[in-house]
């Protein structure tokens, strides 16, 4: 038991249980989204280099066994969020601290968004198409009328492009900056940039957040998420996209899972 009183080892992202060969935060939603909060202003009077949390799961869990290069790009950032319920449901069984929930960022950022709104902490959005950007940012700001957004910009845009982005984001200084480039993408796009965002105060990946924000994509049905077949969901509604990619990583996951958890 760490400090904390959470268990797991102490990391500077909060105390961590290793899932998969990865230090997976055991913090649950609601912890995050307080972190997140308490983190951005702490950094707006003290700039420094991002707080910078990312996530895992299946897909992400297998690409760090076959990639050493992808797997160091995972090891650069402060937290990691088990964004899969099969890994909370075998942590239980094979990690002595077990983790408490699964941390999808589709749910964690109406947690942060709910916190942002009375704490006047601001979001930036980076990714998805020019329409699926607008229309995430605006379902959002329903959802949260008091939100502030310092910004917002499509995730297409050229290698010669990204200083100029990189530039106007931290001209801008979010409180929070949300990455939506996909798996690796936007763990490389952190990797280039992190050094030269000091005065935003957290970075949180977020794969495909902004297509199911805008209501590109739905989620699945609350029992299919429980059971940990969210997976198996996407794959009915993109089965050439993704039927490959689970048939390939789901058996190299839970291996990973099995073998290199404590």
């Amino acid at each position: 038991m760490d400090s904390s009183g959470q268990g797991g080892l102490l990391h500077r992202g909060g105390p961590v249980t290793t899932i998969g060969g990865l230090p997976i935060t055991t913090l649950g939603r609601q912890a995050s989204a307080q972190l997140f909060i308490d983190t951005a202003l702490r950094a707006r009077t003290a700039p420094q280099r991002p707080f910078y949390s990312t996530s895992a799961n299946g897909h992400v869990i297998a690409l760090a066994r076959s990639d050493a290069a992808f797997r160091a790009l995972l090891l650069e950032a402060d937290q990691i969020h088990p964004d899969g319920m099969p890994m909370v449901h075998l942590s239980s069984f094979v990690a002595k601290t077990p983790l408490k929930e699964r941390v999808a960022t589709t749910d964690l950022i109406h947690d942060v968004a709910a916190l942002a709104e009375k704490a006047g902490v601001s979001f930036y959005f980076l990714g998805g198409t020019d329409e699926v950007n607008r229309a995430a940012v605006a379902r959002l700001g329903q959802a949260y009328p008091k939100l502030a957004f310092a910004g917002a910009r499509s995730g297409y845009f050229t290698a010669d492009e990204e200083t100029e982005v990189v530039a106007e984001i931290a001209r801008l200084r979010p409180d929070i900056l949300w990455i939506g480039l996909g798996v690796p993408l936007e763990q490389s796009f952190v990797a280039r940039n992190i050094d030269r965002l000091a005065g935003v105060g957290v970075i949180k990946t977020s794969g495909g957040l902004f297509d199911f924000l805008s209501g590109r994509n739905s989620r699945a049905p609350g029992w299919m998420q429980a059971a940990g077949l969210e997976w198996a969901y996407r794959t009915l509604l993109e089965p050439r996209r993704l039927f490959g990619r689970y048939f390939r990583t789901n058996a190299v996951a839970l291996w990973q899972i099995l073998r290199h958890s404590k």
